[in-house]
């Protein structure tokens, strides 16, 4: 049995992750200050509803959310998207495992989405231009630490 209520709450929730989408992009793009330039708000947005809407965000929406941010970046297209990608299965992976989905618990599997993104990109960085920037390594650190805010923002967003 269809509940009226229920269409309803399902475009809420997909227009909202649209939405985060679009300001995580915008603050890619036109970061507020020097220090929000290290952030990845994209990516952490991904981990986000990777992690608390897997019904609605899968591989398919972290390819193409990998590969605006390719287009929005200026980097080599399908890098990103690639990493998104593995970000994407590795969450999908690791949360089969994760009973009780808690804050902490949350925090770890998004940090290591994020360790992975990062790594994955620093391979083919490595393969396909034959460069390695330690600084995103910075970036990481900023982005690890600064997950729980995402996750207090975006969590009332979620049933």
């Amino acid at each position: 049995m269809s509940y009226p209520d229920s269409e309803n709450a399902t475009v809420l929730i997909i227009v909202t992750i649209i939405l985060s989408f679009v300001v995580a992009s915008s603050l890619n793009i036109y970061p507020l200050s020097p220090s929000m330039a290290t952030l990845r708000p994209m990516v952490m947005v991904l981990v986000f509803w990777l992690l608390f809407q897997p019904r609605y965000v899968g591989i398919f929406t972290a390819f193409t959310i990998g590969f605006i941010a390719d287009l929005l970046m200026d980097t080599h297209l399908g890098q990103q998207a690639f990493a998104a990608v593995v970000v994407a299965f590795v969450i999908k992976l690791t949360s089969i495992y994760v009973k009780q989905l808690n804050t902490v618990s949350a925090w770890v599997i998004a940090s290591l989405g994020l360790i992975v993104f990062q790594i994955t990109l620093w391979v083919l960085q490595m393969f396909v231009q034959n460069i390695f920037v330690a600084q995103s390594a910075f970036s990481l650190m900023i982005s690890i630490l600064s997950w729980p805010l995402v996750l207090l923002v975006l969590r009332k967003f979620t049933r």
